[in-house]
């Protein structure tokens, strides 16, 4: 990842109603979520819900899937981890770390959506 796409995506979570949205959806897995599931979790007004999805969306951080006349928000995992990766690249002043666990979603149930993602 390059320092501009860095840059994008971590002014993108620099909110707390956003990041809790890009928890929320992160949390829903490989099904993501429908803004109508969010704003109800989260109790965020569909305008601004909107708003944030939109951030969100072209920072790279979630994908968007019509369905009929609705849409569906996943979270782009390979961008998460990839930011993450960024952000981690130069630790321990060049000498490997300890294995970081990889984030990996398909082993976890996704029907459960709460709305305290903090």
């Amino acid at each position: 990842m390059d320092e501009d796409l860095a840059v994008k995506a971590l002014a993108a979570l620099a909110q707390t109603s956003r990041l809790r949205v890009f928890r929320a959806i992160v949390g829903a897995g490989p099904e993501g979520m429908q803004p109508g599931q969010l704003s109800q979790a989260l109790a965020v007004p569909a305008n601004t819900l909107s708003f944030h999805l939109k951030e969100l969306h072209h920072a790279g951080l979630v994908s968007v899937q019509r369905e009929g006349r609705f849409m569906r928000y996943r979270a782009d995992m390979p961008t998460m981890q990839n930011l993450v990766g960024f952000l981690t690249d130069h630790c321990c002043q060049g000498v490997p770390c300890v294995d970081m666990p990889c984030v990996a979603c398909h082993d976890k149930p996704s029907s459960n959506v709460h709305a305290d993602v903090t």
